[in-house]
């Protein structure tokens, strides 16, 4: 029947398609630090991204789910699920290993927005099954993914910190208005 209805009507045909095999959704993560301390801070760009993203979309992050602020919305036709964990950047792999289980997501259909300090300020990479680089965030969540590194992340260039800065205190810290600048085209797509 469904082979008869794609001969006839093409487009009725690719819509049973969709309904009978719908696309599989996608789990984008934010990671930061929870609470307005944090807010603006080099560490945090992932949260800013994913509430740009959500913006973008016209969806609110006003659910708790898995430790994290969670949404569901839409690409087109493919459902996504956005999350930024609340469990400060060290453990935020104990929301995004557990939300990728509760909806059953192969890694490759899992994607985490975050800082990177080795990447000069404003400048974006992406990258499939790399490791950590030292980013205690990133260890959590491949922890737990169980060792498991094939998951999409979308590196926030920060730049590195001047002099002998302490590179904690340079996360931590709020960006001044010229690298807030050259972040901010990038977040607000």
């Amino acid at each position: 029947m469904l082979r008869c209805l794609s001969r006839e009507n093409s487009a009725v045909g690719r819509s049973l398609s969709t309904c009978v095999n719908p696309p599989l959704p996608w789990l984008f993560v934010g990671l930061g630090n929870p609470g307005d301390k944090f807010k603006g801070t080099r560490h945090n760009v992932g949260f800013e991204m994913i509430d740009a993203l959500a913006d973008s979309l016209g969806i609110s992050l006003n659910n708790v789910h898995c430790k994290a602020l969670f949404a569901q919305g839409f690409i087109g036709n493919v459902p996504i699920f956005l999350a930024k964990p609340q469990t400060y950047m060290n453990l935020c792999g104990e929301s995004t290993g557990p939300l990728a289980a509760y909806y059953k997501l192969p890694l490759n259909r899992v994607m985490v927005f975050h800082d990177d300090k080795e990447l000069p300020c404003g400048v974006l990479r992406l990258q499939h099954n790399g490791g950590h680089s030292s980013h205690d965030g990133l260890k959590s969540v491949i922890d737990h993914f169980r060792g498991n590194r094939d998951f999409a992340r979308l590196r926030i260039g920060i730049g590195r910190p001047p002099g002998q800065m302490d590179p904690k205190a340079f996360l931590l810290q709020k960006f001044n208005s010229l690298a807030r600048e050259r972040v901010s085209w990038i977040i607000c797509f």
